[in-house]
């Protein structure tokens, strides 16, 4: 939910386009989530704000939960969020967690998640890169 919620967020950004790139890095126990998108992007001072749940653009929402929450589900995982955005070029997110950390969340369905946001904003250009780094098997040879 936390990823649909933030490419929501590039919605309401006016963004014509979003990228979201996954990186399952088994060599490094990290998950890489990336999410970038061409909207309206944020200044310095709201950038800061953005991370308090109780800070929202949104008149039609008292509190902005998307940001706080994907910050602290990657904390609570061993990992880190950080978010660039510049005024009139987009937002850029990435977040690290560790992979097999316990209290790392569900993934959950990403392809469900993309295809429900495109049926819903056809005048969108979605894409998504899903990448799956496997630990590297030692070679054995016997003599």
């Amino acid at each position: 939910m936390h990823i649909f919620d933030l490419i929501d967020n590039s919605i309401a950004a006016e963004a014509s386009r979003v990228h979201l790139e996954i990186r399952e890095d088994h060599r490094e126990d990290r998950l890489h989530i990336h999410i970038e998108d061409n909207g309206i992007g944020m200044s310095r001072q709201t950038l800061d704000k953005a991370k308090d749940p109780f800070f929202s653009t949104k008149n039609s929402k008292p509190v902005g939960l998307g940001l706080s929450l994907f910050a602290q589900a990657a904390r609570e995982s061993g990992g880190c969020m950080r978010v660039e955005s510049h005024l009139g070029r987009g937002t850029k997110i990435h977040a690290e967690f560790g992979l097999t950390h316990p209290d790392r969340k569900p993934l959950g369905d990403i392809e469900k998640t993309l295809t429900t946001l495109q049926a819903s904003h056809p005048e969108i250009e979605f894409s998504c890169h899903y990448e799956i780094v496997e630990e590297e098997v030692e070679n054995e040879t016997q003599t």
